[in-house]
């Protein structure tokens, strides 16, 4: 099959991961990101299209947008309808949105015809967007017969909600975010994708202090005030050290966290993330929050379950106890073999779409 990704961008690498397994497999497979990635990421075809993180984008939503569709909360609000459908909130919103796609459009068009764009059969959107807001070429595509499927990641659904547009021509939806089963009634969750060849496994733990590793992409939605706050607490009375990883491009990211003996992602209900799957693949023990019934569905998870109450009680047990941290790790680590593996996901994928 010809498969085309389109993403925003190559968020958490999680796109670009897909197209790596669907190439493994057999299959022609490209992503199409709108912009770059912040953690400087590996990209296919990226279009560096304008105003979308512009400092002017950001300040017009500040004034039109509700803060409430701007914010990622680490408590998901969950709305009384689902799906939550996405619109404009003002006329100057719509017109930035309009105005914003004018330019793009010459870029769409000559990607378009260079990548043979028409030509592929199933299109998945990772974010639930196309090119534009109305859809207007996916639903082209759909009328062609060919195959849509709407990944969602991140706060896709949390914070923006669908675009009804897409979610009435999609013959798929799928996320990567337990959490979000909650947010659409007809969904199905598959694991965060991963080549767990990529990691190496940490080596033991030799240092005088135990290094604790925290990297938020967004610190309001991982509630790590509260988090560093608890870890900066143990730092005055146990030996560990807070290795906070923020801002950095992602080669330095993953070096500074294969530097950690043991990792905290989040607290809240949202759920892990890639941090914590990236963690557990190089043997680190990860102390994270789950989604409701994340454990139901997978009692058998290596997490160690924390709450915005109990990290310093969680955290003072696993380092009393330092020689248990490489074998919590490598549990971890092949827990991720068997439920991440990222061929075994595209796979769960294409039989969900009947391809």
């Amino acid at each position: 099959m010809r498969i085309l990704h389109i993403a925003p961008a190559n968020i958490a690498g999680v796109p670009l991961c897909f197209v790596q397994a669907e190439r493994q497999l057999g299959h022609e497979s490209r992503l199409i990101t709108l912009m770059p990635n912040a953690q400087n990421r590996q990209e296919d075809i990226c279009l560096h299209l304008p105003f979308i993180h512009f400092w002017g984008t950001r300040f017009v939503k500040s004034l039109f947008v509700s803060k409430k569709r701007r914010s990622i909360h680490y408590i998901a609000d969950v709305p009384k309808t689902i799906p939550r459908y996405w619109h404009p909130e003002s006329w100057i919103e719509t017109k930035m949105i309009q105005f914003r796609e004018v330019i793009w459009k010459r870029k769409i068009q000559n990607a378009w015809i260079q990548h043979h764009i028409e030509d592929f059969d199933v299109y998945q959107l990772d974010g639930g967007l196309g090119f534009y807001r109305d859809g207007r070429l996916m639903r082209q595509m759909k009328e062609k017969g060919k195959k849509i499927i709407c990944c969602y990641t991140g706060s896709d659904l949390r914070v923006r909600g669908v675009i009804s547009e897409i979610d009435h021509i999609s013959d798929l939806n799928v996320t990567v975010e337990f959490d979000h089963l909650q947010f659409h009634p007809d969904i199905h969750h598959v694991m965060f994708p991963i080549n767990i060849s990529q990691f190496n496994v940490k080596e033991k733990v030799t240092g005088d202090k135990i290094r604790i590793g925290h990297a938020p992409t967004s610190r309001k939605a991982k509630g790590s005030d509260i988090i560093i706050s608890h870890i900066r607490t143990l730092e005055k009375e146990l030996p560990v050290q807070l290795i906070l990883i923020e801002g950095l491009v992602y080669s330095e990211a993953i070096t500074l966290k294969q530097s950690c003996d043991l990792f905290i992602d989040q607290i809240g209900n949202l759920g892990y993330g890639m941090n914590s799957i990236e963690a557990l693949a190089m043997g680190i023990p990860t102390c994270t929050s789950l989604a409701p019934r994340f454990e139901e569905r997978y009692p058998d998870h290596p997490f160690i379950v924390i709450d915005s109450h109990n990290i310093c009680e969680k955290i003072t047990a696993l380092i009393q106890h330092p020689e248990q941290l490489n074998q919590i790790g490598m549990r971890g680590r092949e827990w991720v073999k068997r439920y991440h593996n990222s061929v075994k996901v595209v796979q769960k994928i294409h039989r969900l779409a009947g391809l």
